[in-house]
């Protein structure tokens, strides 16, 4: 099981992330574009991915990982079961994440960030 403060602590040690108040939730910015939301009380993640990595994560979760049941699904945003996923998978995912939404400036100033090419 992996922790709310657990994941919190690690999307916040990414690179020039910020956490801040989104509706209900906590969100994870990069430069203002969310990469993450966390649902504490429902032990849920939310993370923005492009449709060929929420396919690969789907893939490789063993169905701790699926796409929010709505059109936001269909745009990449995808959810991680805090109870079920491990936690190696979440930090990719996290990492991969935050790596969809930086800009060009920030990708050329962390290109070890980029776990899509390894």
């Amino acid at each position: 099981m992996i922790t709310a403060e657990s994941f919190r602590s690690f999307a916040r040690s990414l690179p020039e992330s910020e956490e801040t108040p989104h509706m209900q939730l906590t969100s994870f910015r990069l430069k203002k574009k969310i990469f993450a939301t966390l649902n504490a009380p429902e032990h849920r993640a939310t993370l923005r991915f492009s449709a060929e990595l929420q396919d690969i994560f789907i893939a490789v979760s063993k169905g701790s990982i699926y796409p929010v049941p709505n059109k936001w699904g269909k745009y990449g945003w995808t959810h991680i079961n805090l109870q079920t996923a491990e936690w190696e998978l979440c930090q990719d995912a996290l990492q991969t994440a935050w790596w969809e939404v930086a800009p060009k400036v920030i990708r050329a100033k962390y290109p070890e960030m980029n776990l899509t090419e390894a």
